[in-house]
């Protein structure tokens, strides 16, 4: 970090809350403080929506996934396009009906009390946890890879949102949104640029991809049934459309940003605008890391991305089995270098037979060096068991601190702290609305008026960032970041989505076969998941996590059917028998 990287990081996030602070000053309502005014334009909803979903985590797993696994998990996002017509068809048309400021009001209105508190503590449960992830992720990477203290960089994130996310509520979260995507978007393509460049001279972009498709990064679509699988065609058009269903039409911090657009129309366009760019801005930041993959083809690279899991062996007694291994794997690095080099030359020559001879070659040293690196995190699991070994997450800054230019490595920092800012803000800005509306003012026994409610959201939102600063403190890394968040959705979004499902289409089920149906649905999903998927301590899969949203909806739906029909025929009078 050089001096220009420090003036660009600093400047852009001051920029970022300076100009939230600036653009809502004196929201005196809740019509203005939570529902933004009502004037947001379609374009300004599509970039929050986006930004809210788009946090530090895609920026920094999306493309260590990529390295490590290559394209395949742009599969998630299949059901998404469909889940927004769907949403824009059937959800946002009643929520703009009813004026209602939370997903869960509607609840209450359908079934009853109990059911819309329930739906809004899950939401505060998952989403409350997330938020301390999204401070986590980018804290837990740069303290690694910088040297910064882990809790000093949790408590700045987490302050810088909290000042425009309280001062301004809903129209802050989305007004610096736009901002920070712009900042994102060019930050990422700037790097990409510049991966290209660095390149060997004889290889473009096309032949790049050829590299990548020989080592089977560019495996997009996966057709097969195995449900141990967590990314296939099928999981993403089942379990992704219904964890996309959930999220976007029953999570507040989704929801908080549709329901500030100026109509009907405005709300339901910034979806099908989310709808449109998602897979093309998911598939380009999975594309990025699949170019890092290449670069590392003909450049070195650590046995371990995460450099305080290579101090931590370098300074046990297995650092000269490490180093063993680490000249192990330069011998490794210039093979590929020259098998690569082989490939590429008999593209040019079109010589097909050598191409597919240098193909199996690749495939060969790759399974070598995948085995050189589950060896080296063996290793540091024996010197250090809580380190974190899987360096997915580190790959990416990685990359970005070693290679690329000053100025540029502050420009892309900014790109992952206005990334965690804009998904925390969002997170914060829904926690606070759900508990002051949904808990809070439901359950007041008077009415104190608009200025109170304004003081009491401001409230619950300072106190949730300070919990979110908190979790952030105390939370771990579980495998890849990314995969974690969507890992704790899909716990929850299922059952929650289902009491949607019930409410818009069973008009005949009642407020209470829903609630117990929900209750006992979600201890269901929480022993799924530890059986199925948190398999301890052996740690392999009998079932893909994006599942548990379809699993838990469908169940939710059943069992509410179930309890309703007994309810009713226990209900039913008795036939009187006559006397003939």
């Amino acid at each position: 970090m050089g001096t220009l990287d420090w003036i660009i990081l600093s400047s852009t996030l001051l920029f970022i809350v300076a100009y939230g602070v600036y653009k809502t000053r004196g929201s005196k309502n809740v019509n203005d403080y939570v529902g933004g005014g009502k004037d947001a334009k379609w374009w300004t909803i599509g970039l929050s929506v986006m930004a809210t979903q788009a946090s530090a985590i895609t920026f920094l797993s999306t493309p260590g996934q990529a390295f490590h696994d290559g394209m395949g998990f742009v599969q998630f996002y299949f059901g998404l396009p469909l889940a927004m017509i769907i949403i824009c068809l059937v959800f946002v048309p009643i929520y703009h009906r009813l004026k209602v400021y939370t997903a869960y009001e509607f609840l209450e209105n359908r079934f009853d009390l109990k059911t819309r508190s329930l739906a809004a503590i899950l939401f505060l449960i998952q989403r409350g946890l997330a938020a301390g992830i999204t401070i986590f992720a980018p804290s837990i990477i740069l303290s690694a890879v910088l040297g910064w203290d882990l809790r000093t960089l949790n408590i700045i994130i987490g302050v810088l949102v909290i000042i425009y996310t309280v001062s301004g509520g809903t129209k802050a979260v989305s007004v610096t949104q736009k901002q920070q995507m712009f900042i994102i978007m060019t930050g990422m393509f700037i790097t990409f640029f510049f991966i290209l460049g660095y390149l060997p001279a004889d290889i473009n972009f096309g032949k790049a991809l050829k590299i990548a498709g020989a080592s089977n990064k560019l495996d997009i679509v996966d057709f097969s049934f195995d449900t141990k699988s967590r990314y296939t065609f099928w999981s993403g058009i089942t379990g992704g459309l219904f964890l996309a269903l959930s999220y976007f039409g029953t999570d507040q911090s989704q929801v908080q940003r549709y329901l500030s657009g100026k109509s009907l129309r405005e709300s339901q366009l910034g979806l099908v605008f989310n709808g449109i760019l998602k897979i093309p801005m998911q598939f380009f930041i999975l594309l990025v890391g699949v170019m890092v993959f290449v670069f590392y083809q003909y450049n070195p690279s650590p046995l371990n991305f995460n450099p305080a899991a290579t101090e931590a062996v370098m300074n046990s007694e297995y650092a000269d089995d490490y180093s063993i291994l680490q000249k192990g794997q330069e011998r490794l690095e210039e093979e590929k270098k020259m098998a690569q080099h082989k490939f590429s030359a008999a593209l040019e020559l079109k010589e097909y037979s050598v191409v597919e001879e240098a193909k199996l070659q690749i495939i060969s040293l790759n399974t070598k060096d995948s085995t050189n690196r589950a060896a080296a995190r063996a290793l540091i699991k024996q010197a250090d068991d809580i380190v974190e070994t899987n360096d997915k997450d580190y790959v990416f800054i990685h990359f970005i601190l070693n290679n690329l230019p000053k100025g540029l490595i502050g420009l892309l920092l900014a790109v992952i702290l206005s990334a965690a800012m804009s998904s925390t803000a969002s997170e914060l800005n829904a926690l606070g609305t759900i508990t002051a509306l949904d808990l809070y003012k439901r359950n007041a026994k008077a009415n104190l008026g608009e200025a109170h409610y304004v003081k009491v959201t401001k409230g619950f939102t300072l106190l949730w960032g300070i919990i979110a600063i908190f979790i952030a403190s105390i939370a771990n890394l579980f495998d890849n970041l990314i995969q974690l968040v969507n890992i704790i959705g899909s716990i929850f979004y299922g059952n929650v989505l289902g009491i949607f499902l019930l409410a818009f289409f069973f008009k005949f089920v009642k407020g209470n076969a829903v609630f117990f149906a929900a209750l006992l649905t979600q201890l269901i999903i929480f022993v799924l998941f530890y059986n199925l998927i948190y398999i301890y301590p052996t740690g392999e899969e009998k079932l893909g996590y994006l599942w548990l949203n379809f699993i838990g909806a469908g169940m939710v739906i059943l069992m509410a059917l179930v309890f309703e029909g007994f309810d009713r025929l226990l209900k039913k009078p008795p036939i009187e028998s006559s006397n003939t």
